[in-house]
């Protein structure tokens, strides 16, 4: 437990670190992502990043289990 703890620690520390240069990768503005702007309403739906981000977790994740 302790070890998941410090490393989401770094991770987190690592993505404030990085937050200018990771701010211009156009993750959640893919083709497919859905949104409504109206004077009174604003509504994103970013069904493709979503998408994607949970491949690449699931990658990731498997990658992990496959080392141990």
């Amino acid at each position: 437990m302790q070890r998941i703890l410090v490393v989401a620690g770094i991770a987190l520390v690592a993505v404030g670190l990085l937050w200018p240069w990771l701010v211009k990768i156009p993750l959640f503005r893919l083709p497919g992502d859905i949104l409504v702007n109206k004077p009174h309403l604003k509504v994103y739906i970013p069904i493709t990043s979503m998408v994607v981000l949970s491949v690449g977790i699931s990658l990731l994740v498997w990658i992990i289990r496959k080392l141990k």
